[in-house]
C-alpha cells in the first residue's frame, strides 16, 4: 500500500474535522451548485468527502520527510511568470491569484465546477484535485518541478480531470479534502494533492511529491503511472476500499447523545483545555509542541482569559505566564520582522529564529488583538508597541485604497544580489557585509570604536557567516545570510558597548530604518490582493480592539473605513448576505466575486459606534437557502 505523505508545507489545523462536518458530508448532501453570477463557482454543499488514503497502489509505504527535515520546510509563493506563454488553459479566466498563477502550465486544469465534474462522469475518469494558495512556497516548488513539464503535464491532461482549486478562496471544500488526508496520513499540508472518482469520493491522497522517484520514495510520474493502472485494472477495489475507509470516519465521528447525562461544567472543560496546553507548552522559548511553531494565538487569548477567572490559583498564574513568554519570545524572533514589522507565517525552529516567511493577514490580525491583551493584562509597554508594530506593516503593505485589506504576502522573492530564481526569506534576510556597508559610522564613546554595524550585529545576532544552521535551511537557500533575532536585552548591549540605553535606543532605531529603506529597493514577494470578508473582519476587529485600548483615533478610524469597505464592495444588500471575496483590478478598482460567505461577520462597537454601518443580522440557515 502507497502512503502519500510527502509533506513540505504544514498544516496549522487538527487532524480531525468537527464531527458534524464529517458525519453531514459523509451521509451525503446535495449536488455542487455553480453560481450564475461571477466566475467563481459556488459549492452549496459539499457531496462527498474523505474516503481513503491511497495504499492500494505499492507494497511497502513510502518513506514520510524525517521530522528536522519537515520542519524545515516552507510555505510561500511566486507570481505569474513576465515570459511568453506557450500554453494557456481555462484559469486564465479566473480571478483568484493563485489559479492564475498555473494559467499557463501545459496541464488541462479546470476550476472547481460543474464543467470539471460533468467531464470526469461523462469520460469515466478519476478526477486529481490539486489544492493551494498563492503564497505558498512548496505549491510553486510543486508547479515549476511537475506541473511545468510537458511529459507530465500529459499524462495528467490525458487521463485525469485536472482541477485547481484556492483553498482561500474554497476553505470548504479543502477542509473536507485535508480532512480526509489528514485522517489517512497522519498529517496534512500544502500543497495538497488527491484522486478523486467522479462522483467526487477520494481514495488517494497526499501533499507535495517531488517529480522523479528518489530511492525508496516515488515521484509524481510514477503515482500518476500506478493510479492510472489501478483505476483501469483494479478499480472495483480502489473504490470499494475508499468506501470501507469512508464507513470508518463515518463510525469514528459518529457523535450519539446519552439521554439524562448532563453536558460537562464549563469550568470543569477550561480545566481540561489549561492542562492540554501546560503539557504541550515549551518552557524555554514558549509555544506548544516542537517544531514548526505556529503562533497559535487563539491558544493564548485562551491562557490569558484562564488566569482572568482563576487569577487566586497556581494553574491560573501559570497559564498568564505561559502566555506571556511565548508573546515575548515571539517578539523578539526571527519570526517576527524587525525591520518592516508584523509576523510571518511560523517557525522552522523552537525558538523562533528561522521562520517560513510568508506574512498572512489573519495572523497579523489575531496576533494584535493577543499582544494589546497582553498588555492589558500585564501593563507592560512592550506588547502594546508590538500590536502598534503589526498595525504598521498592515497599514503599509497590506491596505487598499478602498479601505480592505490583502490577504498575504509571499515568502519567496528574487534575490537583490541578482538571478531570475526566487529565493525564499530573499526579501528579509542580510549578509554581514550588508550590515557592515550600510552602517560604517563609529559610534562615539563606544567601546573599541564599535560602528553602528558592530552594535546592530551585536543586538541582533549577525554573524559572519550567516547565522542559519544547515539543519534550519536544507536546500541552501539561507546560506550566507543572516535571520535577524534579538539575542540581548538593550541594556546588556548597552553595557556591552558602554553606551547608554537611551543611544543603543536610538542607534537601533536608526538602523533599522536605513535598512527598511534598502529593503524597499529589492525586488518585493508576491503580493495576494484577494480581499476576503472573513479575514477582512478579523483585521478591522484588531483595528477597532488596538485603537479602543491605546484611544487612537487613527487606527478607530481605520477600522471604520474596513467597515465601510465590507458595505460597499461584500455586501449584498438585495439578498442581505455578505460576499465572500473580492479583488483589485487591473485599474485598482475592486471587483466583486459574487460568491457567499458561510458564516456571520461581526463587526466590533466601540464607544457605542458601529463600525461599518450596515446590518449583520445573518443566519446560516439564511444562507443556505440562497
Amino acid at each position: 500500500m502507497l502512503r502519500l505523505a510527502w509533506r513540505r508545507s504544514t498544516s496549522r489545523n487538527s487532524c480531525a474535522e468537527p464531527a458534524r462536518l464529517l458525519t453531514a458530508a459523509f451521509l451525503g448532501a446535495s449536488s455542487p451548485q455553480q453560481s450564475s453570477e461571477g466566475n467563481i463557482r459556488c459549492l452549496r454543499h459539499i457531496p462527498h468527502p474523505p474516503s481513503d488514503r491511497s495504499s492500494l497502489l505499492h507494497p511497502r509505504p513510502a518513506c514520510c520527510l524525517s521530522p528536522s527535515v519537515f520542519m524545515s520546510m516552507a510555505s510561500g509563493g511566486e507570481g505569474p511568470s513576465s515570459t511568453p506563454h506557450k500554453h494557456t488553459n481555462r484559469l486564465a479566466k479566473e480571478r483568484s491569484p493563485y489559479l492564475l498563477q498555473h494559467a499557463h502550465n501545459p496541464v488541462d486544469w479546470y476550476p472547481w465546477g460543474q464543467d470539471a465534474f460533468d467531464k470526469a462522469k461523462t469520460e469515466d475518469k478519476p478526477i486529481f484535485l490539486s489544492v493551494g494558495y498563492s503564497t505558498c512556497h512548496w505549491c510553486h516548488v510543486m508547479e515549476r518541478e511537475s506541473f511545468e513539464d510537458e511529459e507530465i503535464g500529459q499524462i495528467l491532461s490525458e487521463n485525469f480531470v485536472c482541477i485547481k482549486l484556492d483553498r482561500e478562496e474554497r476553505p470548504d471544500v479543502d477542509k473536507v479534502y485535508m480532512t480526509f488526508v489528514q485522517a489517512t496520513s497522519g498529517g496534512g499540508g500544502w500543497p495538497m494533492s488527491v484522486w478523486l472518482t467522479p462522483d467526487l469520493r477520494p481514495f488517494v491522497g497526499g501533499t507535495y511529491f517531488p517529480p522523479r522517484d528518489h530511492g525508496r520514495r516515488p515521484g509524481f510520474k510514477t503515482v500518476l503511472t500506478r493510479i492510472m493502472e489501478q483505476w483501469q485494472n483494479n478499480r472495483t477495489t480502489l473504490e470499494s476500499s475508499g468506501d470501507r475507509i469512508l464507513e470508518a470516519l463515518k463510525k469514528g465521528t459518529a457523535i450519539t447523545a446519552n439521554p439524562g447525562e448532563s453536558p460537562p461544567l464549563a469550568p470543569d472543560v477550561a480545566n481540561r483545555c489549561f492542562q492540554q496546553l501546560a503539557n504541550s507548552y515549551e518552557e524555554e522559548y514558549g509555544g506548544f509542541r516542537d517544531a514548526p511553531k505556529f503562533p497559535t494565538p487563539v491558544n493564548l487569548m485562551f491562557l490569558m482569559s484562564y488566569w482572568s477567572v482563576n487569577r487566586s490559583t497556581s494553574e491560573g498564574v501559570e497559564a498568564l505566564q505561559m502566555a506571556l513568554h511565548t508573546l515575548r519570545m515571539m517578539a523578539l524572533g526571527g519570526i517576527h520582522d524587525h525591520v518592516a514589522q508584523g509576523f510571518h507565517r511560523y517557525s522552522t525552529d523552537s525558538s523562533w529564529h528561522v521562520p517560513h516567511f510568508e506574512k498572512m493577514l489573519y495572523d497579523q490580525a489575531q496576533l494584535a488583538v493577543a499582544y494589546i491583551t497582553a498588555s492589558q493584562v500585564s501593563g507592560e509597554q512592550v506588547f502594546a508597541d508590538v500590536a502598534k508594530d503589526i498595525l504598521l506593516y498592515v497599514s503599509r503593505d497590506l491596505s487598499d485604497k478602498s479601505g480592505g485589506f490583502y490577504s498575504a504576502e509571499d515568502a519567496d522573492s528574487v534575490p537583490a544580489s541578482g538571478g531570475a530564481e526566487k529565493r525564499e526569506g530573499a526579501f528579509c534576510v542580510w549578509t554581514a557585509s550588508e550590515v557592515r556597508e550600510l552602517l560604517p559610522d563609529v559610534v562615539e564613546g563606544a567601546t573599541g570604536a564599535a560602528t553602528q554595524a558592530d552594535i546592530f550585529m551585536h543586538h541582533y545576532g549577525v554573524k559572519e557567516q550567516g547565522n542559519v544552521t544547515p539543519e534550519q535551511d536544507p536546500h541552501g537557500e539561507l546560506q550566507g545570510q543572516n535571520v535577524l533575532i534579538v539575542r540581548y536585552s538593550v541594556e546588556l548591549t548597552a553595557a556591552h558597548f558602554g553606551i547608554s540605553v537611551e543611544k543603543v535606543n536610538e542607534l537601533l532605531a536608526s538602523a533599522r530604518a536605513r535598512m527598511a529603506e534598502v529593503r524597499k529597493s529589492r525586488p518585493r514577494p508576491h503580493l495576494d490582493t484577494k480581499m476576503l470578508a472573513s479575514w477582512n473582519g478579523l483585521m478591522l476587529s484588531a483595528y477597532a480592539r488596538v485603537g479602543a485600548v491605546l484611544g487612537d483615533k487613527a487606527l478607530l478610524e481605520r477600522a471604520v473605513q474596513a467597515g465601510d469597505f465590507l458595505r460597499e464592495h461584500m455586501w449584498d444588500a438585495e439578498r442581505q448576505t455578505i460576499l465572500r471575496s473580492c479583488y483589485r483590478g487591473d485599474q485598482m478598482e475592486v471587483q466583486q466575486i459574487r460568491c457567499l460567505l458561510i458564516r456571520t461577520l461581526c463587526l466590533c462597537t466601540t464607544s457605542g459606534q458601529k463600525l461599518g454601518r450596515f446590518p449583520l443580522t445573518i443566519s446560516i440557515q439564511h444562507h443556505n437557502q440562497n
